[in-house]
């Protein structure tokens, strides 16, 4: 079917082509057509849908619904994926609002044809099933899920889209409104969270969980058996309390998660409401309007910018030395806190090698020895990790108290106390011990590397691995060049954090890194408008309009006082000009507030003692004062960091905040909100990016 288009020449398109096959079902139960997604690359190139993939599959249905010996019509991808949905690449050379509602529109009309072919319809969900990619399937009658299907979701929210080919519409009538809102808002909310296979048939979304080896001929035999009446799959209708109900927590999660200012929380949310009532046909007209404003918007910019950074830069990170970093077969960790147990967890688990954990005090030993497997019980109890390899991964890491064990390691890397004497002692003491071309690493968060490696015999071999809290979870990890790090070291930093599935970024020596000097000039101007008068309660509300993650509070007790005051300290210390010590802050943490919140209140109300710490004052900054304080504040420390040649442009800055603060994708990390808010030309005197922000640096 031709129409006429308003759409450019996507003439860059990597088509996916829809392949039929005609197949008799077993036992008897007639023809279907087996239609194939495939776009004719690998794995790493999964399926998507553009203009012409979506021809291709139209041209397919159009084919199976002119015979009259089907009895079902069935859709799969190519091996490891079903489809990830649109073509960004697409959305991205549109520019009008007309040109986004013909795609939507387009869309609509080719899934929407998997609906009115005469027969059912079944989606064989046989691996990666994303954005579009899922709505194809829900357009389909029945759906069948590979137990092998690596990650099925709808992250158009995350992306700061709406599900736009009639996720918003269908899945709830599917799935239930409750059910819906956990797919389509809180989970991409919370960190893009994907569904496993299971999760995904337990909520709805999937009809059967089938086993992956021979996933197609169970999902026909599993077919066969529903055209034959054998097998019959009951929808509920929700209830008025159960949407009521849906609806409200969906509300709560956008404020809670957003403060309510992306757009495309609060479209989905109006999609979502639209589906209690409106016919499919207005339910998709509404998708079209929506996903026509929010695929111009600055906040769409600034996410795919974010998504570029994720899945491109991150995956080849600047500044890597052309060496061959020599194999890691066995890692030291010194230390025997919290964050080397989940340092040692995490190499024993992906690098599947032996780890040596090492701490001067035997009872810190056993305690480390004890938690680490209480953890892995845990993760096992709740099914996060297989008994055996809960087992394996005890046997791997091994505890002691004497350095001389770690002589034979590749790599050393100390988790103690910050304590920059300390940690010189400690590298002091490991140079007499292990190889010479033994890698030590520290994993400070913001003390000099280069100081920790001065006067060392072979200072070239020292480098910085910042890992962050909670080590399994973030991404990041800040490569830190130091003045004498060499090639070889630095090399061997980023192949291990490769080996580990972490993203790496490599950062010059100097205070705070990368993450941290953002996080703490943001905390000491918050505390300075504090020291100013300003009382807790208008602080901790000035950062909403951004829709960060958390309050400038809630990341102050994510810190803790103590921390949080010892590093401003040590930031004011190294730019007094700036970084503004807190008396507040040093009288929090003197008295032993880990917190400025009343724990009682059971809501992010200040305590008022806190409160009462500081008079308020009639001259204090106000709402928007602190909030302008803080973005200049920001836009001015991240161009000095460019200056200082900190990294090797503002895209590595954001891939850290993304990666290591968890700031929003629609913030684009932080650089394409400050220019496009007009904070970057009033503080440096120009933008960060000239036009459109480069994930390519």
């Amino acid at each position: 079917m031709t129409t006429a288009t308003t759409l450019p020449n996507f003439s860059d398109e990597v088509v996916t082509e829809a392949k039929i096959h005609y197949v008799d079902l077993p036992g008897g139960a007639g023809k279907a057509a087996l239609l194939t997604l495939d776009n004719g690359r690998d794995h790493k190139r999964p399926n998507t849908f553009g203009p012409a993939s979506l021809a291709s599959l139209e041209a397919a249905l159009d084919e199976v619904a002119a015979r009259d010996d089907l009895v079902a019509v069935c859709l799969t991808g190519k091996p490891f994926i079903f489809s990830v949905g649109a073509d960004l690449s697409v959305f991205r050379q549109l520019t009008s609002h007309e040109q986004v509602l013909e795609i939507g529109r387009l869309g609509h009309r080719v899934f929407g044809k998997l609906a009115s072919l005469g027969v059912p319809s079944f989606a064989f969900i046989n691996g990666a099933s994303m954005g579009g990619g899922l709505e194809v399937a829900l357009h389909c009658t029945y759906r069948t899920v590979s137990a092998a299907a690596p990650a099925i979701a709808l992250p158009e929210v995350f992306l700061g889209l709406i599900p736009g080919w009639g996720g918003a519409t269908l899945l709830p009538r599917i799935v239930g409104p409750d059910n819906a809102v956990t797919v389509i808002v809180q989970n991409p909310l919370t960190f893009n969270t994907m569904l496993k296979p299971k999760q995904a048939v337990a909520l709805g979304v999937g009809d059967v969980l089938l086993d992956g080896a021979d996933f197609v001929e169970q999902s026909l035999a599993w077919a066969a058996r529903v055209v034959t009446g054998a097998h019959t799959v009951a929808r509920p209708e929700a209830t008025d309390e159960e949407w009521d109900a849906a609806l409200a927590r969906a509300n709560a999660v956008v404020a809670g998660r957003t403060k309510n200012v992306p757009p495309a929380p609060r479209r989905a949310l109006a999609l979502l409401a639209n589906a209690r009532t409106a016919s499919l046909a207005d339910g998709f007209a509404a998708e079209d309007e929506a996903l026509a404003d929010l695929t111009l918007s600055p906040e769409l910019a600034a996410s795919l910018y974010a998504f570029d950074l994720v899945q491109k830069r991150a995956k080849r990170p600047v500044g890597v030395p052309d060496v061959e970093p020599a194999p890691v077969t066995f890692v030291g960790l010194v230390g025997a806190g919290l964050m080397a147990r989940q340092l040692a967890v995490l190499v024993a688990e992906r690098l599947g090698i032996p780890v040596h954990l090492i701490d001067i005090n035997e009872d810190a030993v056993t305690k480390a020895r004890e938690g680490l497997a209480a953890d892995l019980q845990a993760r096992a109890a709740k099914g996060r990790l297989r008994p055996d390899l809960a087992g394996r991964l005890q046997q791997q890491i091994t505890f002691g108290t004497d350095r001389k064990d770690l002589a034979d390691a590749d790599l050393v890397i100390e988790a103690v106390v910050e304590d920059l004497a300390i940690k010189q002692g400690i590298f002091a003491d490991l140079e007499n011990i292990v190889r010479d071309d033994c890698v030590l690493a520290s994993n400070t968060s913001s003390l000099s590397v280069s100081a920790m490696a001065a006067g060392l015999r072979h200072p070239e071999r020292v480098v910085g691995l910042h890992f962050f809290n909670p080590v399994a979870v973030m991404q990041l990890v800040e490569v830190v060049r130091a003045q004498q790090s060499g090639d070889r070291a630095i090399a061997a930093a980023f192949a291990v954090t490769k080996q580990l599935k972490k993203s790496a970024v490599l950062v010059v020596d100097s205070p705070g890194f990368v993450v941290n000097r953002v996080l703490i000039r943001l905390l000491s101007e918050v505390m300075r408008a504090v020291d100013d008068g300003t009382d807790f309660a208008t602080v901790d509300v000035s950062l909403d309009p951004l829709g960060m993650p958390m309050s400038p509070f809630a990341l102050l007790e994510l810190v803790g006082t103590g921390v949080a005051a010892h590093v401003v300290g040590a930031m004011h210390s190294a730019f007094p000009d700036r970084f503004a010590a807190s008396p507040t802050l040093d009288a929090l943490a003197a008295a032993g507030y880990r917190t400025v919140y009343d724990a009682a209140s059971g809501a992010p109300a200040i305590n008022p003692q806190v409160a009462g710490l500081v008079p308020s004052s009639a001259a204090a900054p106000s709402v928007d004062d602190v909030r302008d304080r803080v973005l200049r504040a920001l836009a001015e420390e991240i161009g000095l960091m460019l200056d200082e040649g900190v990294v090797s442009s503002a895209a590595d800055i954001d891939l850290c905040m993304v990666l290591g603060a968890g700031w929003p994708f629609w913030l684009g990390g932080i650089t394409p909100y400050l220019d496009r808010s007009g904070i970057s030309e009033a503080v440096r005197g120009k933008r960060f990016h000239d036009g459109a922000p480069d994930a390519t640096g």
